[in-house]
């Protein structure tokens, strides 16, 4: 039900990377392929002083439907990923938790959701802690259709 493209929509989060940097946002889309029947290979496709980056993320299924794993390198860097809440045609509310921190993204299938999948999202995002001043909204234009090979990364989040 995940698989295909989806459009970054919002993000919740309190890293600090994020607020110092909200104001260049970019427009961000991820494809997301379902392997082998259970796990998910994510592509994500953003830009990066004006050049279009991919960004390849490999999730494993975890013990639960809906929940995923992405090992990272070293100690404490693994991100568990759950589904929260989604309409397959047209959006998908996610979890992902990284030690004690938890953010939440909306994605949906075009760049704009409607106003109620917003609401839901808020809720969601005030059901785990966080609130309106550490909620980020993307562009919904300047999209990147792919990257050259020179601007692919491996690796984890």
């Amino acid at each position: 039900q995940l698989a295909g493209r989806w459009f970054l929509v919002s993000v919740a989060s309190r890293c600090s990377h994020l607020a110092e940097h909200s104001h260049q946002l970019e427009a961000t889309t991820v494809m997301v392929t379902v392997l082998d029947g259970e796990s998910l290979a994510i592509s994500t496709l953003r830009r990066l002083d004006g050049i279009c980056w991919e960004i390849r993320q490999r999730y494993l299924p975890a013990q639960a439907p809906g929940r995923f794993l992405l090992k990272g390198h070293g100690h404490g860097s693994k991100v568990d990923m759950v589904v929260g809440e989604m309409d397959p045609s047209s959006f998908a509310i996610l979890y992902y938790q990284k030690g004690r921190s938890i953010s939440v993204k909306l994605y949906g299938r075009t760049g704009r959701v409607s106003d109620a999948v917003v609401d839901k999202f808020e809720q969601h995002v005030r059901a785990v802690g966080l609130s309106d001043d550490v909620t980020y909204y993307f562009p919904t234009y300047g999209f990147c259709d792919s990257a050259d090979e020179f601007h692919v990364l491996d690796g984890e989040l």
